[in-house]
């Protein structure tokens, strides 16, 4: 697994392409490196996946019975919000049109690594997503986490 972290300040070009930071693109596998999927997350944001990663979580959705009304609803939906890129040779991807609306993307990104995903972001709604509150952090960390003795 290639692990993102951080964030980075980027830009979208008039033609709507992304140019990756040289940090992000040195953690890309290099078997299939200009391989990525974009993907509408759930949030008001994109997400993009090295291929190999996007291949695990979409093993998962396509396990799921799809003569269920609402696990072909959820199939049918999270690959329709879909679409493989790939890295030109100056590292940049376009990024479709509706994908941009999705997230409220116009020129300025915030790009954020997730271990092994990125998310991409309109700066100002991703402002509004983050936990500012340090004791807030603290309790939802204990809560999903436990104590560090709980993990031994």
């Amino acid at each position: 697994m290639n692990y993102f972290s951080g964030e980075y300040e980027c830009t979208i070009d008039p033609k709507g392409r992304m140019l990756l930071p040289s940090r992000v693109k040195v953690r890309l596998p290099e078997s299939n490196a200009s391989e990525l999927v974009l993907q509408r997350s759930t949030d008001p944001c994109l997400v993009l996946y090295t291929m190999p990663e996007f291949e695990k979580l979409a093993e998962k959705v396509n396990s799921l019975n799809e003569f269920d009304e609402d696990t072909a609803s959820i199939q049918r939906n999270f690959h329709r919000s879909c679409s493989d890129v790939e890295l030109d040779n100056a590292g940049r991807f376009l990024i479709p049109k509706r994908m941009l609306e999705h997230a409220g993307i116009v020129k300025d990104v915030i790009l954020v690594g997730l271990g092994n995903r990125l998310e991409i972001w309109n700066p100002e709604t991703y402002d509004q997503y983050l936990i500012k509150d340090a004791n807030q952090m603290k309790s939802m960390l204990k809560t999903h986490l436990g104590t560090p003795n709980q993990n031994k």
